[in-house]
C-alpha cells in the first residue's frame, strides 16, 4: 500500500502532532523497509491559507520543513511533499513543494471569496431548474409555509422545483438570489423540501422557463459567491451540498473534434 504521512503543523485536525511525528516516521520507514508499505508523500494542511500573509502560514511551513528533515534522517528524503490547498496554490508559490492540492479552485471559485477572474478562474457549476407552475395571486397573499412572505401587490408567482432536499439551504428564505425571465429575482417565502416560490410581480414568465440559481455570472445570473454573501456562509458549503434529484451534466470547453477525434460516440 502507498501511504502519505500527514503532519499536524497547527490546524489541530487530522495528522500526527509534531511530538508524535518522529515515531510515526520511524515506524513508516521500518514498514517500508520490509515491504509492508511505500511512503508516497509527506503533507500538512494550512489553517489560514485563505488569508494571505497571516503569521500562522509561515509558522506552519517552518514546522513542516522541520518534519521533512526528520523524515529525511529516517531515509525518507526523496518522498514527494505537498501542502498547498486552493488558496496557497493561487497566492503562495513558497508552499508548492512537489505537488499542490487545489480543491474549490477546481470549481472555478476564489477561495478568498473574491473575483475568481483575478486568478484566471471561471465558475464551473451552474445550478438551474425549469419553472413548473405559474399563477396570478392578489395582493396580501401569504406565500409558502408560515407566510414569511406576503405579496404587496397583485403578482405572478413562479414555482421552482428545488428545495433543501436538493441542497438549497433553507435559510435562503426571502434572501436567495436567482435569475428568471431575464432579471435577477429573490426567493419569496420559505424554501421547502423540494420547492420554492419567486414573486415575478407583473413580469411575464411561462412554465418551462429556466431559473438559474447560480452560475458563472457572465449572463447576469448570481454566482455561488453571491449566494454565500446573501446567506452569510461560504461558497464551499453551497457547491458541495448540491444533490437530491438534480441531474449532473458535465460539459467541456474543449472542441468536439479534440474530445472525439475519431468521431466515436
Amino acid at each position: 500500500a502507498q501511504v502519505h504521512l500527514k503532519l499536524d503543523s497547527g490546524l489541530s485536525r487530522g495528522g500526527a502532532h509534531a511530538s508524535d511525528w518522529p515515531d510515526l516516521v520511524a515506524a513508516a520507514a521500518a514498514a517500508q523497509g520490509v515491504g509492508h508499505l511505500s511512503v508516497a508523500g509527506l503533507w500538512t494542511h494550512l489553517a489560514y491559507a485563505d488569508m494571505p500573509g497571516h503569521p500562522t502560514i509561515a509558522a506552519q511551513l517552518a514546522v513542516f520543513d522541520e518534519a521533512v528533515e526528520t523524515a529525511a534522517r529516517d531515509g525518507l528524503g526523496e518522498v514527494p511533499r505537498h501542502v498547498a490547498n486552493s488558496a496557497a496554490t493561487l497566492t503562495l508559490p513558497g508552499a508548492y513543494y512537489d505537488m499542490v492540492r487545489p480543491g474549490i479552485a477546481v470549481y472555478g471559485l476564489d477561495p478568498m471569496g473574491g473575483d475568481p477572474a483575478a486568478y484566471g478562474l471561471r465558475p464551473a457549476m451552474t445550478v438551474q431548474a425549469a419553472v413548473t407552475l405559474v399563477k396570478r395571486v392578489p395582493a396580501g397573499s401569504g406565500v409558502s409555509y408560515g407566510h414569511e412572505y406576503t405579496t404587496q401587490f397583485p403578482s405572478t408567482l413562479a414555482l421552482i422545483p428545488l428545495g433543501y432536499a436538493d441542497g438549497i439551504p433553507r435559510n435562503a428564505t426571502n434572501v436567495g438570489p436567482l435569475w428568471v425571465a431575464g432579471a435577477r429575482r429573490t426567493i419569496a417565502g420559505r424554501v421547502c423540501m423540494d420547492q420554492f416560490v419567486v414573486d415575478m410581480g407583473d413580469d411575464p414568465v411561462q412554465p418551462g422557463e429556466i431559473a438559474v440559481l447560480w452560475g458563472p455570472g457572465t449572463a447576469g445570473e448570481p454566482t455561488a459567491q453571491d449566494w454565500a454573501t446573501a446567506l452569510d456562509t461560504i461558497h464551499y458549503e453551497l457547491v458541495s451540498r448540491v444533490g437530491g434529484r438534480l441531474v449532473r451534466r458535465y460539459l467541456s470547453s474543449v472542441p468536439e473534434e479534440l474530445r472525439n477525434p475519431a468521431g466515436r460516440s
